[in-house]
């Protein structure tokens, strides 16, 4: 038994509703039709359709197999077309989560050129500040930055992402430039509210005492002042227009450094870098589609500059 024919007639006989219309659809007898179905069901020792005179119906057995069949016989048509007319082509749907400020800045623009280039993918973009569950709501691929926890999930490290204090040339000429993490605390500091994330603080990496390279330990500063918020774009426009220190990330303030808008503090002091990852789910083989996009976003994340670009 050809398994891919016999399956490719089940779903013709299931969806066409009769053994007449998938054999004129495929172009053979019935007769051929009918024999194909009987030894897949020979073959799975269930049956797939009840057959009569009048009309064809699925069996629950045969319902929940067509749905795989139809998946099946779609994942094969994808894989005979990337490797057709000479060249990569991907097709189907891909479905993308990313935090809400770096998916608007760092993934939104990258979607319609990834298109351009492959047409016949299309694209779903859900930018949210929450960990989603990427099987649960249905995600194949989420844009994550920063350390990852422990879990199922594949991860593919795009970028390096660090953590800068950073603050407008003015504010620094009047209020002096702090040379240590311990003076932030005379400083009025943008920090994220009590109830949104980074809870242990700003992280700085104190010298090695020893004098030798690499730094030393780790400490975390919670740094106070007289504006705070939950949403890190508020936290980074209150600091563009001069009104305090910010910890940010490099993904977001790049730009501004490079334009002059924005200086580096406590450089000396800065916390080794984390990543930008890429995280999908556990699969043996990705789907060319994606596959395609996770190169895709590793590619341009490595051109010198990427993330220094004005926005």
């Amino acid at each position: 038994m050809d398994k891919l024919k016999a399956f490719a007639s089940f779903v013709a006989v299931a969806t066409r509703g009769s053994l007449s219309a998938a054999a004129r659809a495929e172009g053979v007898a019935p007769a051929l039709i009918g024999r194909r179905i009987d030894a897949l069901e020979a073959h799975l020792g269930v049956k797939l359709l009840v057959r009569t005179t009048r009309r064809i119906s699925l069996t629950h057995e045969g319902s929940a197999f067509l749905e795989d069949c139809q998946r099946l016989l779609a994942d094969v048509a994808h894989a005979e077309a990337s490797v057709s007319a000479g060249g990569l082509r991907a097709a189907g749907h891909v479905r993308i989560t990313a935090p809400a400020g770096f998916g608007r800045r760092h993934v939104a623009p990258l979607l319609p050129p990834f298109r351009a280039a492959h047409p016949e993918v299309t694209m779903s973009l859900s930018l949210s500040d929450r960990v989603l569950d990427l099987a649960a709501e249905g995600f194949d691929c989420a844009v994550r930055v920063g350390d990852l926890p422990d879990s199922s999930l594949v991860s593919i490290r795009l970028a390096e992402n660090r953590r800068l204090c950073v603050a407008t040339p003015e504010y620094l000429q009047r209020r002096g430039t702090p040379q240590h993490p311990s003076e932030l605390a005379a400083h009025d500091c943008l920090a994220l509210s009590s109830a949104a994330a980074q809870t242990r603080g700003w992280a700085f990496r104190m010298p090695a005492s020893n004098g030798g390279g690499g730094g030393g330990e780790i400490v975390h500063v919670k740094p106070t002042g007289p504006l705070d918020c939950s949403d890190g774009q508020v936290l980074h426009d209150w600091c563009l227009a001069g009104h305090g220190i910010a910890w940010r990330s490099t993904w977001e303030v790049a730009a501004d450094i490079v334009a002059g808008r924005l200086v580096e503090v406590l450089a000396a002091y800065a916390a080794p870098p984390n990543g930008i990852y890429a995280v999908f789910l556990q699969r043996k083989h990705l789907p060319l589609r994606l596959r395609l996009w996770i190169d895709f976003l590793k590619h341009n994340y490595a051109q010198p500059g990427f993330f220094g670009q004005a926005v």
